[in-house]
């Protein structure tokens, strides 16, 4: 071995270091800076300046609610700051069980389970259902958790085409029936913020007596008149077998969760490795966690604000001649095309102190860089309506529009 020459891992390490300096020797570098104030959902300040915030993933503002922030006070005043450890030994608290049986309640579940992030959710959810000889289908835009959770199963991975139910079907028909079979889609797709055709896909599903597994990251406090999810959104009651969520977005908290039948519970609490050798929620979190559903169902006017500023920012973005694709969500990209064009986007808006961030390759394919925006319950209409002049002005200036 020739020790003067960098072995695979360092140029693999080399790559992605030399990527991201010169981005920043170009002032195009806009990840992992340090906010160090949040201001009430709608704003934020990074480096002295105060910006408004559009790339936010609490959709109903409900961050700093005073209801929330005072349980989380509560919850470490009585239990401390953590846990003595993994669920199953000593760290269960009688507010985890309290926390599980909110979710299942706001779900219309027989029962829940928590997990410490919604990562390892997905992870320790699909990996602990199927496994070698089963197969495990996975829409093509599925987050990289539901993909990873799939490799770690060992099961025959199988994708299909975007939202594309006959594909499925097709792939299905295929499948050896005599052995356990997982669908696996996100409800609200976390870069395009369109939504998965959920009747359809149920119907396919049953047909081919196939399990049904739904990542509700974007979709819980955002569809559904309630704020429910994706069942509500399109009136079917229960229909999803695993209803996968996660605690850190809607819900200004932190981990995830699967709601479903108790015997799915039950199961996954004894057999998952994510929830069996992973440390319990602190307290503070899953206190916060608790009183957040409780505040959706009580201020449900927030669910309404939230959809009137998503439609307003979409059809504000498109009037301006912008490209948002299929979103009908609080996500919005706004299609570059280019990297570049998508980091000079970022450049200008912020410039104008408007905080959105640019989405680019390997995150999404080559060609179709975009900033995703987001909007929130937070933000007034007067306020969107000044991001989006912003980000029209920046458009027009490298001739995106």
């Amino acid at each position: 071995m020739d020790l003067t020459k960098p072995d695979a891992i360092q140029h693999r390490i080399n790559a992605i270091v030399d990527r991201v300096e010169r981005l920043k020797e170009r002032g195009l570098y806009f990840y992992n800076m340090p906010a160090s104030e949040l201001r009430g959902g709608a704003r934020v300040v990074f480096n002295g300046r105060e910006m408004g915030m559009y790339a936010s993933y609490g959709y109903l503002g409900l961050l700093g609610h005073p209801r929330i922030n005072e349980a989380a006070l509560r919850a470490v005043e009585k239990y401390g700051t953590g846990t003595h450890g993994v669920r199953m030994l000593a760290g269960t608290l009688d507010l985890h069980c309290e926390l599980e049986a909110t979710i299942a309640a706001f779900k219309k579940t027989e029962s829940a389970v928590t997990y410490s992030s919604g990562y390892v959710t997905n992870l320790a959810t699909v990996s602990s259902l199927v496994g070698r000889h089963d197969y495990v289908f996975c829409d093509k835009l599925n987050h990289a958790s539901i993909v990873d959770g799939c490799l770690l199963s060992g099961a025959r991975f199988i994708r299909f085409r975007h939202n594309d139910v006959a594909h499925l079907d097709e792939l299905l028909m295929k499948a050896d029936p005599d052995v356990a079979r997982l669908v696996v889609v996100d409800a609200v797709f976390s870069m395009d913020g369109d939504v998965i055709n959920l009747p359809d896909l149920v119907r396919v599903c049953r047909e081919h007596n196939a399990w049904l597994m739904v990542d509700e990251a974007h979709s819980l406090g955002v569809l559904g008149e309630t704020g429910r999810g994706i069942e509500e959104h399109f009136g079917l009651g229960d229909v999803v077998d695993i209803k996968m969520g996660t605690l850190s977005k809607t819900i200004p908290s932190v981990g995830g969760y699967v709601a479903g039948k108790r015997d799915l519970v039950q199961f996954l609490k004894h057999a998952s490795r994510g929830f069996i050798f992973s440390a319990a929620l602190p307290p503070a979190q899953a206190a916060a966690a608790m009183e957040s559903f409780k505040v959706i169902l009580d201020e449900p006017g927030r669910v309404q604000t939230l959809r009137s500023n998503g439609r307003l920012f979409i059809d504000g973005l498109k009037a301006r001649g912008f490209d948002t694709m299929l979103t009908e969500t609080a996500i919005v990209p706004v299609l570059c095309g280019a990297d570049e064009v998508a980091f000079a986007m970022t450049q200008m808006a912020q410039k104008e102190d408007i905080f959105v961030l640019p989405v680019v390759s390997p995150a999404v394919p080559e060609g179709l860089a975009r900033l995703r925006a987001t909007v929130t319950a937070a933000h007034e209409p007067e306020d969107i309506e000044q991001a989006m002049d912003v980000i029209e002005r920046a458009g027009k200036a490298i001739g995106l529009i």
